[in-house]
């Protein structure tokens, strides 16, 4: 399964700050691409899991646990 997830980071914070978070987002198993968006979100990442579960574990678990992640929406791959 594979994903893409929009990631906000909070308000008011610095570029060094999205740019932390990124370097954080690297670090997770699971992520294969990171990057800096202008727009509504800061952040697309591209996610890899065997399954569902796993894909929405790595996303609630390791992703939002991180600071400064606002907010997250997650794209599942289809076709």
């Amino acid at each position: 399964m594979e994903a893409f997830v929009l990631i906000r980071v909070g308000a008011g914070e610095s570029w060094n700050f999205a740019k932390t978070v990124s370097e954080e987002v690297r670090k997770i198993n699971g992520v294969k691409e990171v990057h800096g968006v202008f727009g509504r979100y800061d952040l697309v990442v591209k996610i890899e899991a065997k399954t569902l579960e796993a894909l929405g574990n790595l996303v609630t678990d390791h992703i939002r646990g991180i600071k400064g992640v606002i907010s997250t929406e997650t794209l599942v791959i289809g076709f």
